[in-house]
């Protein structure tokens, strides 16, 4: 059977995987600037005898067609830039790069993504319809290179039906995966705040991410500069918040005499995993892992760039657990300690190619 030769072959290439991964993780590159990154998965991807197509410049986009006939198609997605965070990690395999650091786990999902594609290369005899790889630059960093892939087109030519995307999950033990249908993650904007103007007799204080304002304990500056986020799982209150933020802003700021500049930055929209796909995946990933290795997640009010794809096509987008509380392996991500259960990536290549030949109709 197909699911036991993929086991197998997740197994047989865990070292290879390990191994570009903790090479990514030592060469991390930022949002928008994953020159070397993208020149690494363009050399493995050759290596497979797989051509691509580069995207929004550091993007990479390729396709294996199955032998047998079928009109299927189904893109699977990894993320490859990392974060401006110091790694804190004593580790052979730490960041190289100064002040950047694969903290939120792209370097996992770049390298599983390069497992899956070598399973699935070896299985092309055995499955029918055309699995889209999608290499996908600067997820961290607005305005999202989900956004500029599709708009390059990434999502035609051909037209796939389903959009899978993996995410690492800290809270989750290695060994499990996590899913949840319909509404999932926020839309984030980025707010822009400049306070002009002082009143010495009524102080305030605001808790915002970012905050700058140069004066002293007894001397109120005449600026003061804010940054922040605003997220949501609903368009429309989405819409009437940015309206209220910056008016209440604005009116609280003239009633005081001063004045005030907020800017809001739209960013991603919220993510929606479709019901039937996520019920499907679901089942396939209870039969490849076992039922009680298959959780139930919460919403998270976190935002991710694969929300993009969730707006145009049904998508799919799953937790890989990588937690591992006896090795210490238990820090969230964006933080300097984050680090993944290895372990995890031999499940996590095999997984996602056992769910892409199963959603050819295989």
């Amino acid at each position: 059977m197909i699911k036991e030769q993929i086991q197998q072959l997740s197994k047989n290439i865990f070292d290879d995987t390990v191994a570009n991964r903790r090479h990514l993780h030592s060469h991390p590159e930022l949002s928008f600037h994953e020159v070397n990154t993208s020149a690494f998965v363009a050399g493995k991807l050759e290596a497979l005898g797989l051509t691509y197509q580069r995207m929004a410049d550091n993007g990479l986009v390729a396709l294996i067609k199955g032998d047998k006939p079928s009109d299927q198609v189904v893109a699977l997605r990894a993320d490859m830039d990392a974060l401006p965070i110091t790694e804190a990690n004593d580790v052979t395999y730490k960041s190289q790069n100064v002040g950047v650091m694969h903290a939120c786990g792209h370097d996992a999902h770049t390298s599983s993504l390069l497992g899956t594609a070598k399973i699935l290369t070896e299985l092309k005899s055995q499955f029918g319809g055309t699995i889209k790889l999608i290499f996908q630059p600067a997820e961290e960093k607005l305005p999202g290179g989900a956004s500029l892939m599709i708009k390059e087109g990434v999502l035609e030519n051909p037209k796939p039906q389903a959009v899978l995307g993996q995410h690492v999950m800290p809270l989750i033990d290695a060994g499990k995966v996590g899913f949840r249908a319909g509404k999932y993650m926020a839309s984030t904007d980025e707010l822009y705040v400049t306070v002009r103007g002082k009143d010495p007799k009524s102080p305030s204080v605001l808790s915002f991410g970012k905050v700058i304002a140069n004066g002293a304990t007894n001397v109120i500056p005449n600026e003061v500069y804010l940054e922040g986020t605003f997220r949501t799982m609903d368009e429309k209150w989405r819409n009437e918040a940015h309206i209220k933020m910056k008016k209440m802003a604005e009116g609280l700021c003239e009633s005081m005499g001063g004045s005030c500049e907020f800017n809001i930055v739209r960013g991603y929209p919220f993510l929606i995993n479709e019901e039937k796909l996520t019920a499907s995946t679901r089942s396939h990933a209870e039969d490849y892992l076992g039922k009680e290795n298959v959780l139930d997640l919460d919403i998270w009010m976190a935002a991710e760039d694969f929300a993009y794809y969730s707006q145009v096509a049904d998508s799919c987008f799953y937790r890989l657990g990588t937690r591992n509380e006896s090795r210490g392996i238990t820090s969230s991500v964006h933080t300097p300690t984050f680090d993944v259960e290895e372990t995890a990536l031999e499940l996590s290549t095999g997984l996602m190619a056992y769910l892409a030949v199963k959603q050819l109709g295989n």
